[in-house]
């Protein structure tokens, strides 16, 4: 397996390109293109060597059959002027309209197919039934290109058993992935830290367990961080809580000071009586929390504490808001995060934002993709492979079949 040149050749060949283009709407309307735009390089450099493209990816988590509120029809406009040629579409994913729409295509055309998951074969558990929708997408193409890094983590139609019907490459998107991952696990230039918000802590456990042994720092932030609290035994009022995972968070508080390895917990933060845009705040001591408020970002004072924990850093990697981004009173703590990494980037620094919510936190509060080192389109593939998890998706390709 390789890059796209491994595959030689390719004009006037049928390659279909397994992209990731699930992004969040509003309606019909794209709130965040980032994966669309990232997506365009590996398309673009097979159109223009003149291959016949069949683009085709998932939007949402629909249960195996057509949803209009989850159709990619409203992708097809933007994909077509980020690549600046038009892209035919599909209404089906493997059926009539696939295959006439594919059987139109020229050298240099693209198309793209309707959301995979319309079939319920592209998320099956079952091998065979993954095997029929897969045998139906090969037989529309001459080779298989992976570029959907968010889904490489999933043992599906589309990324898992496809590989092994079709000649198969990895696109630009997944090789630049792989390549950030491997810097962040493989002698990481320290100090090193990793900044993890979100809302469930169980999310992440696998992670924070394996990044005891090799990151430097551990910032908590975003939901999380109040089940941490409540493992120090402070008062988290009505904050978000996973009373299930008290006993690991301290255990983790634990280790860390037995290993030498820093885990930084907020100093302040600033409560609200509802999760509401247009609540009463207060900002008040992290053990200080009232009783009948709850938790919604991290405060100044702990913003400030994180911005010098990074300061000195070479490698950071970042998943997850510290706060309730999307509401006004609740985005500065997420937003001098931001700010932070981008001045250690400039510094020389490799800083990896990785996951949607932290993507499109960074771009709704104004920052560029350009500021920082890496934004990874995949956020539940990257924590997957810094849990020390085989990513399904890319151990295919690098097998001889």
């Amino acid at each position: 397996m390789g890059d796209l040149s491994s595959l030689g050749d390719v004009r006037g060949k049928r390659v279909l390109v397994r992209s990731d283009l699930n992004v969040p709407l509003d309606g019909t309307t794209i709130t965040d293109d980032g994966r669309i735009r990232a997506s365009v390089p590996t398309i673009s450099a097979l159109a223009e060597a003149g291959a016949r493209v069949i683009v085709c990816a998932h939007l949402g988590r629909p249960k195996g059959a057509p949803e209009d509120k989850y159709s990619l029809a409203p992708v097809v406009g933007r994909l077509s002027d980020l690549l600046g040629r038009p892209v035919a579409f599909a209404t089906d994913t493997v059926g009539e309209s696939a295959r006439a729409t594919v059987d139109a295509l020229g050298d240099g055309d693209v198309a793209l197919l309707e959301n995979l998951r319309f079939n319920a074969g592209e998320t099956a558990k079952v091998d065979e039934e993954r095997a029929e929708f897969a045998d139906a997408l090969a037989a529309l193409a001459d080779a298989y290109v992976s570029d959907g890094f968010g889904v490489v983590h999933r043992k599906q139609a589309s990324v898992y058993d496809i590989a092994t019907r079709l000649p198969s490459a990895m696109g630009g998107l997944v090789a630049t992935e792989v390549d950030v991952l491997k810097r962040l696990t493989v002698d990481p230039e320290r100090p090193y830290a990793v900044v993890l918000g979100g809302a469930k802590v169980a999310d992440k456990l696998a992670v924070i367990d394996n990044l005891m042994n090799t990151a430097d720092r551990l910032l908590i932030g975003g939901g999380m961080l109040f089940t941490f609290l409540a493992a120090q035994g402070h008062e988290i009022g009505k904050s978000l809580f996973d009373a299930d995972s008290v006993d690991a968070c301290r255990d983790y508080l634990r280790r860390a000071e037995e290993t030498g390895v820093e885990i930084v917990l907020p100093v302040d933060v600033i409560c609200g009586r509802e999760f509401s845009a247009d609540t009463e705040t207060v900002t008040v001591a992290a053990d200080a929390i009232p009783a009948d408020m709850m938790g919604l970002d991290i405060g100044p004072a702990s913003a400030q504490l994180y911005a010098e924990k990074l300061a000195d850093t070479r490698t950071v990697f970042w998943n997850g808001p510290m706060g309730a981004f999307e509401m006004a009173p609740f985005a500065e703590g997420t937003r001098r995060l931001a700010q932070a990494l981008v001045d250690v980037t400039a510094q020389g620094a490799l800083t990896v934002v990785g996951g949607g919510d932290s993507a499109a936190a960074v771009r709704q509060l104004g920052f560029e993709d350009a500021q920082f080192g890496h934004i990874s389109t995949g956020g539940g593939a990257s924590l997957e492979y810094l849990e020390g998890k085989e990513l399904p998706g890319i151990a295919i390709l690098t097998k001889e079949h």
